[in-house]
């Protein structure tokens, strides 16, 4: 292994003093390995590459800053286990928003569920008003009607038409609390 950390410092020095040559030495004998390495963290073997073609990347930017050329294959395969870590974060987070998606989703459609039923008693509930308060709460919750445009369309005092408004309100939430109960 000695004499492997020595070519690789000898390929390393040639490089950083201007010799592609050497570089194409060194993916010739650490791509594979990179690949392996990515690829028995992440099991995706092409994932794997993307790693080593990425690591190579790095390597490239920063190899004429290493300043103990023997050491490149632990520097390098610790950039390759970086790069697969911040790869399995990544699909992690992804499958844990996805996760979140369909919790939300299925909460929704729970909700929707739940709305709807709420809504269809609400309407069978209001058929049970009187004729005045049914008037005062479909102006007052569907027209959106102030009580004073509701006093003055019934031709009524505005008090009156805040009394209907309270006395449907007690009787509809009576008949809905009775509902539920039963």
């Amino acid at each position: 292994m000695k004499t492997d950390k020595r070519l690789d410092a000898r390929l390393v020095k040639a490089y950083q003093s201007g010799d592609q040559k050497a570089l194409a030495a060194l993916v010739k004998r650490w791509h594979l390995a990179f690949c392996n390495k990515a690829f028995w963290l992440v099991k995706d073997a092409d994932v794997s590459k993307d790693i080593a073609q990425e690591t190579w990347r790095t390597i490239i930017s920063k190899l004429e800053t290493l300043k103990n050329p023997s050491s490149f294959g632990n520097w390098a395969l610790r950039i390759v286990y970086s790069k697969s870590l911040d790869v399995l974060r990544k699909t992690d987070k992804i499958k844990n928003q996805q996760q979140i998606l369909d919790r939300e989703q299925a909460i929704i459609e729970e909700g929707n569920d739940e709305r709807e039923e709420l809504k269809t008693q609400l309407l069978k509930a209001i058929k049970n008003l009187s004729v005045q308060q049914q008037i005062v709460i479909r102006l007052f919750y569907l027209e959106d009607y102030s009580l004073k445009e509701i006093s003055k369309t019934l031709q009524i005092n505005e008090g009156t038409a805040k009394s209907r408004l309270f006395y449907a309100r007690e009787k509809l939430r009576k008949l809905l609390h009775n509902k539920r109960v039963k």
